[in-house]
This record gives C-alpha cells, sequence and structure tokens, in this order.
C-alpha cells in the first residue's frame, strides 16, 4: 500500500481519531500524546483496559515508518508517540526505517520483530512488549529499551548498534529455551547500559564487542532454572566491566551515564544502593577487558554445581570486592590480571577458588589482608599440593618490594610439598625445616652452625689426639678441628691430621654429617634464590 502524493492517508485505511492524529503528528514531527494522565490507568503494565481511543494498528505504524506520508513544509518526519495500544504484529522484518522513531509508555499487543531491519535511532522507553525479536537488526544511533517490560524475551543475536545500547530498569522474562536476553555477537559502538534491570532467565552475550563499557550496575539476574543468569565468554569490551552496586535515583529510567575513563562511579554518601544480584553461574571465559573486570558490593548466589567462571580473562585490573559466595566456586584458571584489587572477605574458603595458571603482577588489598591470610587464600585454591599459586604470590610479593613475604611463601610452598612425599622424603623435610627452613631463613644456618662449632670445641679440649703423622703435624687445636670437620667443601687440614677414636671418632663422623646437611639445604635454598633472580 503506498501514500498519495498528498500526504493524506489511503481511503482504504479508514484510520480511526488516535491513528489519523498519529499520522499529522508523523508528518509534523511532533509528538502524538495519547495518555489519560491518570498514573494508574496509563501505566502499561497495568490492568486498566486501554479502548479504542487509544489503540492504533500495528501496519499502520509500519505504513508510517517504511513508506510514510512526506514532511509538512519545513518539518522533518518523525514518530513519537506516547501513551499508544498498538494492535496486531509490528513487522519490520527487513525494512529501513529512515524517520526517528520515539514511543513512550505503550503497550504492544503482540511482538514486536525486528530482524534485519535498519534504524536511525529506535527509542522504546516504559513500554510493554510481548516479545522483541530483533536478530541482525541495524541502527546508525541508539537502541533504547530502559523500563521496558518484555514477558517472553528479546532477542538481539549480531545485532548491530551504532552508539548506545540503553536497557537500564528492564524488566524481562524468559524465553522457551530459558533465555531472557539473546544478544550473541552483538556489536555496540559505544555503552551497553543495563543498569537496575530484573533479567529472569539466562542473559547471553557469547562473542559480543562493546566499544566503550558494559555496566550492569545494580542489576538482578535470576536463572533458577538454567545453569548460568549471564553467559558471556569471549566478550570483549574495550574498557570496564561493571557488575557493582548502583544509587536508587528517583528519575524513571535514569540511572546516570557509564563514568569517564578510569573512573569508577561509586554512589553517593546517604544514597540507597542496590547491589548487583546474580542467582545463578556466571560465564566470562576467554573475556577481553580493555581497563577493569569490576565487582565491588556485588552478591553470587549459587548452587554447588554453578561457578563465577573467568578462565583466561585478560584485564589491566580485577577488582575482586564482592560478597563471599557461600556456595558454588570462583574459576580463574589461566586468567592474566596487571592489578588484582580485593579483599579477604571476598574469596571464598577451601573447594571454592580455583586459579591454576593465575598470573596477576601487583596486589591491591582494600582493607587487612595479612600474609597468613594471603597463604590460607592460596590453600583454598590448591586442595591438591600445586606450586604455581605460591610461585605466583611470591612474585607479586617480590614486585612489590616485600622480599621475606615473598620468601615465607615459597616456605610454606615447601611445606606443603612436604605433605606429598613418602615417608623418607617427610623426614628429610622436617630436618631441612627445622634447621634452616629449607634455606630460606639462611641466618637460622649460621646459629646452627655456631652451636655445633662451640659444642665440638668443647669436647674436643678435653683431649689431646695423637698426630697420624710426626712429621708436619700442626698445633692440635679443638677450635680449628671442629670448624673442619663442619666445613665440608673447605679443607683446614685438621681433621686428616689426628687418630680418633672410640667415642670421639663417632663425634667426628656426626660433626661431619651435620655440616653436610647445614650445606646442602643452604645450597638448596641459594640455587632456589638464583633461579628466581
Amino acid at each position: 500500500m503506498t501514500v498519495p502524493g498528498d500526504g493524506e492517508p489511503p481511503a482504504s485505511l479508514e484510520l480511526t481519531p488516535a491513528e489519523w492524529g498519529m499520522w499529522q503528528a508523523f508528518r509534523n514531527g511532533s509528538t502524538h500524546d495519547l495518555r489519560s494522565r491518570n498514573p494508574l490507568h496509563d501505566d502499561p503494565d497495568g490492568q486498566h483496559r486501554w479502548g479504542p481511543e487509544r489503540s492504533v494498528r500495528a501496519r499502520v505504524l509500519a505504513l508510517l515508518l517504511l513508506d510514510g506520508p512526506p514532511p509538512q513544509p519545513g518539518r522533518v518526519t518523525a514518530l513519537k508517540l506516547n501513551g499508544a495500544y498498538v494492535t496486531g504484529v509490528l513487522d519490520l522484518a527487513g525494512g529501513t526505517v529512515d524517520p526517528y522513531v520515539e514511543m513512550h509508555g505503550c503497550r504492544f499487543e503482540k511482538e514486536v520483530l525486528l530482524p534485519e531491519a535498519r534504524f536511525t535511532t529506535l527509542r522504546l522507553v516504559g513500554c510493554r512488549i510481548p516479545r522483541l525479536e530483533a536478530a541482525r537488526v541495524q541502527t546508525e544511533g541508539d537502541l533504547h529499551l530502559p523500563g521496558c517490560t518484555v514477558p517472553h524475551g528479546i532477542r538481539l543475536t549480531d545485532a548491530q548498534i551504532g552508539t548506545d545500547l540503553l536497557l537500564n530498569q528492564l524488566t524481562v522474562e524468559r524465553d522457551r529455551r530459558g533465555r531472557s536476553i539473546v544478544a550473541d555477537g552483538i556489536n555496540v559502538g559505544q555503552d551497553i547500559q543495563a543498569e537496575l534491570i530484573e533479567s529472569h532467565g539466562e542473559l547471553s552475550l557469547r562473542g559480543a564487542q562493546i566499544g566503550v563499557s558494559l555496566s550492569l550496575r545494580g542489576s538482578k539476574l535470576r536463572n533458577p532454572h538454567g545453569r548460568r543468569a549471564l553467559n558471556a565468554p569471549q566478550l570483549t569490551v574495550e574498557r570496564t566491566l561493571y557488575l557493582t552496586a548502583a544509587g536508587l535515583s528517583s528519575s524513571p529510567f535514569a540511572t546516570g551515564t557509564t563514568p569517564p575513563y578510569g573512573v569508577v562511579n561509586t554512589p553517593g554518601s546517604g544514597m540507597r544502593v542496590q547491589r548487583f544480584e546474580c542467582v545463578g553461574g556466571v560465564r566470562l571465559d576467554d573475556g577481553r577487558f580493555g581497563d577493569a573486570v569490576d565487582f565491588e558490593q556485588a552478591r553470587f548466589l549459587m548452587e554447588a554445581d554453578q561457578e563465577l567462571s573467568m578462565r583466561r580473562i585478560q584485564t589491566p585490573e580485577l577488582r575482586f570486592l564482592c560478597e563471599r559466595p557461600h556456595r558454588g566456586r570462583v574459576t580463574l584458571s589461566g586468567a592474566k590480571v596487571v592489578n588484582l584489587v580485593d579483599q579477604a572477605s571476598s574469596w571464598p574458603g577451601p573447594g571454592g577458588l580455583s586459579m591454576a595458571g593465575f598470573s596477576y603482577e601487583c596486589l591491591i588489598p582494600r582493607g587487612r589482608f595479612p600474609l597468613s591470610m594471603r597463604l590460607e587464600w592460596v590453600a583454598a585454591a590448591t586442595p591438591e599440593y600445586a606450586p604455581e599459586p605460591y610461585e605466583q604470590l611470591s612474585n607479586a610479593l617480590r614486585t612489590s618490594g616485600e622480599d621475606a613475604h615473598a620468601r615465607e611463601v615459597l616456605l610454606a610452598k615447601q611445606r606443603r610439598r612436604r605433605e606429598t612425599l613418602p615417608v623418607a622424603g617427610k623426614l628429610w623435610g622436617f630436618l631441612q625445616d627445622w634447621t634452616v627452613a629449607y634455606g630460606y631463613r639462611p641466618g637460622r644456618a649460621a646459629v646452627w652452625m655456631g652451636f655445633l662449632w662451640a659444642a665440638g670445641a668443647l669436647l674436643f679440649s678435653r683431649i689431646r689426639p695423637p698426630a697420624i703423622s710426626d712429621e708436619g703435624a700442626p698445633n692440635w687445636d679443638p677450635w680449628l678441628y671442629t670448624l673442619d670437620l663442619l666445613l665440608p667443601v673447605i679443607n683446614l687440614g685438621q681433621d686428616t691430621a689426628w687418630r680418633m677414636t672410640g667415642f670421639h671418632q663417632w663425634a667426628s663422623v656426626v660433626m661431619i654429617l651435620l655440616g653436610w646437611v647445614l650445606a646442602t639445604t643452604v645450597a638448596a635454598g641459594a640455587s632456589r634464590l638464583l633461579r628466581r633472580n
């Protein structure tokens, strides 16, 4: 159906008064307002029936948008519609919509079909839409759905959004496959703002690419019927992923904008705060985040078989400042971050954390996080002994200039390793630990050496053994003799010059063995230090 050249609607359309007003407002680029000014009656989610005085047919809307009349002289066509009841299926699939589209507080009788449609800007604000099908939709500007209610899910697979995708305060239920929003492969030029949304089902962002930031501040993601509430592997965000708290605002659909690069927008003092809450698993595997991943004040409620999975993610900063998950697992296997900002109260206990191959350069703790708790953190991540988490923690502490703490971590690693050894290995390990702490406390070796030297000199000072050879025998000195026994490499010519018998012969053998024990443990510790350096 085409529109007459004069811009008047075809007679066969038989427009209702509401549609006639919409037609004229479209040509003027003005707003057509069908609201009653009664908030209860104007609520698209309310029980009040909307009659013919507010009804417009979906096919009339489609005609305006796809093949509409020319504008009035000096005006630009635009669809600006408030409080309308759209009857029938709005089907714009594959079409090109040039006029600007903005609809506020509208109620759609049936689903909206936008697959492969092209828009300049599309804004549906505070509307009720049974289902939105918009796979491969393209917009030059924004796509806005703030405050909308969508009972049967949204599909935005492979959509191309030129600037922002705004979903603040959206309420969306799951579709027949249990998914609330399917936006796999979506490409957004700037931000996705999905703050204070309520998602009942799986929110899927597999392979999505976001040009600036993705904000889910204060949102509630719930998927009690499935494994994950947020499924976003291979997600690319050029700046920051915010799964944080949000300050509640009295303005409808307005929670502020995503902050500039490097600025963290936290709720002000005295403002009511709503946490980000996720009931179900989260998958962020293989994600790339150019600035940070922020979990401050987030709450994760998982079942025992669910996990907050961040396998192989890469980001300059991970802010793990959430509430401690009491069930499920946190998995950081293979993840690479520069700064790890965390607090002791955020990490799960034994069996709830996995970080094999997790690499970080700097630790930035919030609040009290002593070394003893750091070691408990590593132990919680390694139910079975693994050296990498200990070595990674030691390297990060050494980078921060805390060499003493770094050595304590490596000592804890050796003690943990000892638990896996057979009995003979354990006994040897206990001896090394008791004497020189596996070489990580070399001062203890000096103390033991001094004690043995003094004890041996006192023992051997009570005798004068016969010389093995009368020619060239040195003067008897119990201090030099004992020192020669204790030093296995240096030969002072004393231990081979005198003949010991009986008890003193056995004492000499014990001194030699103890000297070798001290020397080998100190050498082992020194070699470990050289390898690390």
